[in-house]
């Protein structure tokens, strides 16, 4: 679990958003959201697969 050290006076407004911030950079949401449900191996592969090919895709009309 993430820790913030919160200083004397500060608002609580900002240390909401350092922590949201930490949470977010250690990747602990996206974690959170792919183990939310269960995921079949062969599910798994052809969401990685479609998602090359789009970023492949993508990277062909940039070039274009």
């Amino acid at each position: 679990m993430p820790r913030i050290e919160v200083r004397k006076d500060e608002p609580l407004d900002k240390a909401l958003r350092k922590f949201k911030t930490k949470v977010r950079r250690e990747g602990i949401i996206d974690e959170i959201k792919k183990r939310e449900f269960y995921e079949k191996p062969s599910e798994r592969r052809r969401k990685d697969l479609a998602r090359s090919v789009r970023r492949e895709q993508r990277r062909r009309s940039e070039e274009d």
